[in-house]
């Protein structure tokens, strides 16, 4: 048997979205290669020999195979492609939520690398990097003309492995030279905090960690906010690309006590899988409200999906991302892995959100910034292409504005958020109605 991986991705515009383990031998229902089928290959082959003997200058043979494996299979969907073992490798990086490195938030600003904010008891913070550093060199090398993964790449490596950084600071008279050790950072999946009388968690991505950090930041509201003095919390899923799909089911099934979370249908009518949650709602009862927007894709549509259909939360914002396919992660050794889209997902009422997405129940618009005013924001499945056809994608596509203001005041789909819980705005779809719940038994 071949151990294979099946993940949601949310494609070129998002990055990696949901996984979870399968096993089973690929192609079990493809059809036997015809004869004209090897006449194809044989084409090919062909073609790639005259290419590597003609060419005007000697091509890069293995660039030449990985480009033409690519092109068969993003011809399929945009989701579907070949990973070479550098590719492979960032994914499963992505995907553990923990890597070697020096725990720093950063962005690219002026062809410089700004530290947004360094980490809490990480090598960075230690060594003394602060919040709005200018990185401008990494040992030794500048930074201008690199773009920020290849930043990124470089500041990660093996733990206990030292890096030099060229710092500039405002208010410093001359660049900060900084040695730091690279250690294990791990991802904090989820953001919490108190607003007053409100719990607020922000899940960036699925991790493996994402559940564990969840079920922390509950406990911690719950210890910092008397229960009869909770109002609810808000489960913000604005911007977040995906992650795992058992991670995406652990954290809908938090919040509910019973019915189908998820199901996926492949080539072959039979292959259905189908989530179901346990009892048990770990913010007992509490009211609940999702946001979500156009940065809103995967698997985190599979939790508000769930969420929303069983009635269990009230979900706010704009139109979602609408990715709703599965990807198969074949594992091929040193050679990498191949990503193959094999099967779509469907939410509790049995609804394809490919190419369709989350509808909101109380639609709320987030202004853009002056600096932001006629730039295309908007992020969605529909716009992709090659993209799967959804059953319900309809003429209007999926995907909205993808953006959050980075302070709370300014952010009008929180502040809703929040005066629904207080009871300072009404709306009929909150509470929702749990007898209206699709409880497939």
């Amino acid at each position: 048997m071949m151990r294979k991986l099946s993940l949601l991705f949310a494609g070129a515009l998002m990055g990696a979205s949901a996984m979870s383990l399968v096993y089973g031998a690929p192609g079990s229902t493809a059809n036997a290669a015809g004869s004209e089928t090897y006449k194809q290959l044989a084409i090919f082959g062909d073609i790639f020999e005259r290419v590597r003997a003609q060419y005007v200058t000697p091509p890069d043979d293995k660039s030449l195979v990985e480009n033409a494996i690519n092109g068969m299979l993003t011809s399929l969907d945009p989701h579907s492609s070949y990973m070479n073992a550098e590719e492979a490798q960032d994914m499963r990086v992505q995907t553990k939520g923990e890597f070697g490195g020096l725990g720093i938030e950063v962005t690219m600003e002026n062809d410089l690398v700004k530290v947004i904010t360094p980490i809490d008891d990480t090598p960075a913070a230690k060594a003394g990097v602060l919040a709005g550093d200018y990185i401008a060199k990494i040992d030794g090398e500048e930074v201008r003309g690199l773009s920020l993964n290849d930043a990124v790449e470089k500041m990660r490596g093996l733990v206990n492995t030292p890096i030099k950084l060229t710092i500039l600071r405002q208010g410093a008279d001359k660049p900060i030279e900084l040695t730091v050790v690279r250690d294990i950072i791990k991802v904090k999946a989820v953001k919490f905090r108190v607003e007053n009388d409100v719990g607020y968690m922000k899940i960036t991505s699925f991790t493996e960690k994402t559940h564990d950090d969840l079920e922390n930041a509950i406990e911690t509201i719950k210890k910092q906010v008397p229960k009869e003095k909770l109002k609810g919390y808000v489960l913000d899923l604005r911007l977040n690309p995906g992650g795992l799909l058992d991670q995406a089911v652990s954290v809908s099934d938090a919040f509910l006590d019973r019915g189908e979370i998820v199901s996926t249908r492949g080539r072959d009518p039979k292959d259905v899988t189908r989530f179901d949650a346990r009892p048990g709602d770990d913010i007992d009862g509490k009211p609940l409200v999702v946001l979500v927007n156009g940065g809103s894709a995967s698997a985190s549509e599979i939790v508000a999906g769930a969420l929303q259909d069983l009635r269990r939360a009230t979900v706010v914002g704009t139109q979602s991302f609408g990715k709703g396919s599965v990807q198969t992660i074949v594992p091929l050794g040193e050679n990498g892995a191949l990503r193959l889209t094999t099967a779509l997902y469907y939410t509790p009422s049995g609804k394809s959100i490919q190419g369709k997405g989350i509808t909101p129940d109380i639609k709320v618009d987030q202004p853009l910034p002056p600096e932001l005013q006629g730039r295309d924001l908007t992020r969605g499945e529909s716009d992709l292409k090659g993209h799967i056809k959804g059953t319900d994608e309809g003429d209007t596509g999926s995907g909205s504005a993808a953006y959050v203001p980075p302070e709370p005041k300014d952010d009008l789909q929180l502040i809703f958020a929040e005066q629904l819980l207080r009871g300072e705005k009404t709306d009929p779809a909150f509470p929702p109605n749990p007898d209206k719940a699709v409880l497939n038994q």
